[in-house]
């Protein structure tokens, strides 16, 4: 059997996943991963026979154009075996960057004002905006001419 790998690069997840669906019902391939690129732009990588691949990769670009995101489109017939070892590369790092950041943060058991001095209470809490006839809610007092 003849494989190939097929690649649809689409400005979202939305028209990623409208190719995908387009690809795997209209011919004999298997989805082999959809990788977030940088931004916006997806990738969608399937395999099959070099006929079945090319075939499914003209409906994504058409499902992909429909929804007006499609970027480009490429089908690699008889992909050297380096290639297979480049994406489980990018699986194993997406893995560890997916484990390394479900750890949750630990969060210090002080309290806000641990450490803070105390006030004292024969200082009043003083506002510089405000006179003292303000703070005691009183009217202020008339000036003489």
């Amino acid at each position: 059997m003849a494989k190939a790998l097929g690649m649809i690069e689409t400005r979202g997840l939305i028209g990623s996943i409208e190719a995908a669906d387009a690809m795997v019902k209209s011919a004999d391939v298997r989805l082999v991963k959809q990788e977030k690129v940088d931004g916006a732009l997806v990738t969608v990588l399937v395999e099959g026979d070099v006929s079945a691949v090319q075939a499914a990769i003209e409906a994504g670009k058409e499902a992909a154009a429909r929804v007006g995101v499609l970027i480009s489109a490429h089908v690699i017939p008889h992909p050297d075996e380096g290639i297979g070892q480049i994406l489980l590369k990018t699986q194993k790092k997406e893995e560890i960057q997916t484990k390394s950041s479900t750890k949750t943060p630990k969060v210090s058991k002080k309290s806000p004002n641990e450490g803070a001095k105390p006030k004292s209470a024969s200082q009043p809490a003083q506002n510089p905006g405000l006179n003292t006839a303000e703070e005691k809610d009183e009217p202020p007092a008339e000036q003489k001419s």
